[in-house]
């Protein structure tokens, strides 16, 4: 056992050595391989070395050689270059020499249907001047592209001139009225589109303008379109005008057949009637509003198209003065209307002046439009339509207040009352002035209000308009009864007297009822209506003292008084026999006269008829009744001319001329 121990050990030791002298021996083998490469290595390193420095000096050479021959090839590049620029600023040089001579015949014969060509052309000119003022100021040649390019700005402008003459045309007047019109049933409207020029020359037009404004330093072409377009606005206006004289007298179609519409505020309204007017002043009159329409809707198409052409900077001023001539004419057909009636004025012909009325409404219905379509033109022609409108306000206002007047004043003349007691002229005219007013009461109010001084008229509110119209209306009425009171006093009958006031008032009255006249008299006077009536029966009562004469012969008064049987007296009997004649004499005189006097209005005719009839028959048959035992006569027939019945079919036969 003690052997073996010490044994394995050495063993071990052993194996160990041989391990260690054999990874000795390898590292010696590998140690030996990488000096065998490193060797291999230099020797490449040692040969690339050497063939990088051939290669280097090699390329010092090459580079020794090119560079000369680069720097001699660059120099004859930029020789090549500079001759090439050369000869190219030789021939645009030499080009210009040739500009006038190439651009002649197209100068020559215009820029009609060649205009892009033509401007072309005109660069090409420009640009020959400017270099000639560049670099040889005195040469002949600036001269003579000079003169061409005037030339050619000439017949620019007077192609402009001629496109604008050749298609600028009036606006048909039935385009017009469609564009004017507004249809009540339709919910949205559609614009009618005025179209003044055809899309390809308004093109060339603008082209033409934009030219001439940058290049050409010209502004007359300004001139020109203002003068062209203005003539062809105030033809367009003018044909409208033409247009209704003609269709309106003949066939009344005053809008497009395409089309049928209506003015909301009425110029398809004709104006009131007056006595004695004539259908020809409601032409003229509805004329006239539609031309301010029209006038509106031109100059906002007009204003549109200027844009197009003219420089902003100058639109403003252009269009002031393309509607000059438009808006003069405008403004002198209402300075005449208003001459015209002022002259109706004068001779007292006061429903001349409600001509005013629907052209004054229009006018100030639309004026904020109107004042719209001018902004930014000169004062003098912003104000042309609010004088026109105070001139209309204030020779309005005085036919008002001096028609009140004459009203106040129309004299007493006999030959001038109505013979049956009927209605006079002067409350019939005055009532259908006021009626004729009712359809403006506004712009009446408004009117009545422009010639206020006070501070409450400086408000000019709806409610201020509406009670010095209700308070005009009033003064009128008022003015109209005292005429009425003095006029009936001519009448040397009192009856009749009675009848004439009576169908005066009532003639009122019922005019009053059945307008709106009585709410806006109501404004000011809340009793008016009543007052009527009180007036009404007042005269009716005064006529049926008439009868008493008649009837007095009927009453208990100087009857004698006798006992049945018992013989009359002489005196007695003639008595009763005057008491008869009194009475047949009376109804008949009465009948006579009364027979020829008018009570228009049936409703009043017949009630004063059963009136009188049932308070004479009632009478006439007591008497009767008293009569009836008496024997006063040998005749009775000749004093009992008639029966209760009779008498009543003659008082039925009053106020009635056909009878």
């Amino acid at each position: 056992m003690g052997i073996s121990s010490r044994m394995i050990p050495t063993e071990d030791a052993s194996n160990r050595k041989r391990e260690i002298e054999e990874k000795l021996r390898q590292e010696q083998e590998t140690l030996s391989f990488i000096r065998e490469n490193l060797e291999k290595s230099d020797q490449q390193t040692k040969g690339m070395v050497s063939i990088l420095s051939s290669f280097e000096s090699r390329l010092m050479q090459l580079e020794n050689s090119i560079i000369p021959v680069h720097k001699q090839t660059e120099n004859l590049q930029r020789l090549q270059e500079n001759v090439d620029k050369t000869l190219s600023c030789m021939d645009h040089v030499i080009s210009y020499y040739h500009v006038a001579k190439d651009t002649d015949r197209i100068i020559r014969e215009g820029p009609t249907g060649r205009l892009d060509e033509y401007l072309a052309c005109i660069a090409k000119i420009q640009k020959a001047v400017e270099y000639f003022q560049d670099n040889n100021p005195d040469s002949p040649e600036l001269n003579t592209v000079k003169a061409r390019f005037e030339k050619g700005k000439e017949l620019l402008e007077a192609e402009f001139r001629s496109l604008l003459t050749r298609y600028s045309k009036p606006v048909p007047p039935i385009l017009i009225l469609d564009a004017i019109s507004v249809d009540d049933e339709l919910e949205v409207q559609e614009d009618v589109v005025l179209e003044h020029l055809p899309e390809a020359v308004l093109q060339d037009i603008i082209c033409i303008a934009g030219w001439l404004v940058e290049y050409g330093r010209n502004q007359d072409f300004m001139n020109v379109y203002f003068q062209i377009r203005s003539n062809q606005l105030d033809r367009s206006i003018k044909g409208l005008k033409d247009h209704f004289r003609k269709n309106s007298a003949s066939s009344g179609i005053l809008y497009s057949p395409a089309v049928q519409t209506k003015r909301k505020d009425t110029p398809t309204k004709k104006a009131p009637k007056r006595p004695g007017k004539d259908d020809v002043l409601d032409i003229e009159i509805d004329s006239y509003i539609h031309c301010i329409s029209a006038f509106v809707k031109l100059a906002q198409s007009e204003y549109a198209l200027l844009a197009e052409i003219i420089p902003e900077h100058h639109q403003k001023k252009t269009f002031d003065s393309l509607i000059q001539e438009a808006l003069d004419n405008l403004m002198l057909e209402g300075d005449n209307i208003v001459s015209a009636a002022r002259r109706a004025i004068m001779r007292h012909d006061y429903s001349a002046v409600l001509t005013i009325f629907p052209i004054l409404r229009h006018l100030k219905m639309n004026k904020s439009e109107f004042d719209s379509t001018l902004q930014g033109t000169a004062a003098s022609t912003k104000n042309k339509l609010p004088t026109l409108i105070t001139s209309m306000e204030t020779i309005g206002a005085k036919a008002l207040e001096e028609f009140a007047d004459s009203i106040k004043n129309d004299p007493d003349k006999e030959y001038n009352m109505p013979k049956d007691g009927t209605v006079h002229e002067l409350t019939s005219n005055a009532i259908l002035f006021l009626q004729q007013l009712l359809d403006f009461h506004e712009t009446a109010g408004a009117m009545l209000a422009s010639q206020e001084t006070s501070s409450s008229a400086s408000s000019y509110t709806s409610e201020f308009n509406k009670r010095l119209l209700s308070t005009y209306i009033c003064k009128v009425l008022g003015n109209l009864q005292l005429n009425l009171l003095s006029k009936s006093k001519v009448y040397e009958d009192s009856a009749l007297s009675a009848i004439f006031l009576h169908n005066n008032y009532n003639y009122i009255l019922k005019s009053l009822e059945k307008s709106e006249l009585i709410q806006l008299v109501t404004v000011t006077q809340k009793k008016a209506e009543s007052s009527y009536r009180e007036l009404i029966e007042q005269q009716i009562q005064m006529y049926q003292r008439s009868w008493l004469k008649v009837t007095e012969h009927l009453t208990d008064r100087n009857m004698p008084v006798f006992q049945q049987g018992t013989k009359l007296k002489d005196k007695e009997r003639q008595v009763i026999k005057d008491k008869f004649k009194g009475f047949n004499d009376g109804l008949e005189e009465l009948c006579k006269i009364q027979k020829g006097w008018a009570i228009p209005d049936k409703e009043q005719r017949d009630f004063i008829r059963q009136a009188q009839r049932r308070v004479v028959s009632d009478t006439y048959r007591a008497f009767l009744h008293r009569c009836a035992n008496i024997s006063f006569t040998k005749n009775p027939e000749k004093y009992h001319k008639y029966r209760p019945e009779e008498v009543e079919e003659m008082i039925e036969k009053l106020f009635d001329t056909s009878a």
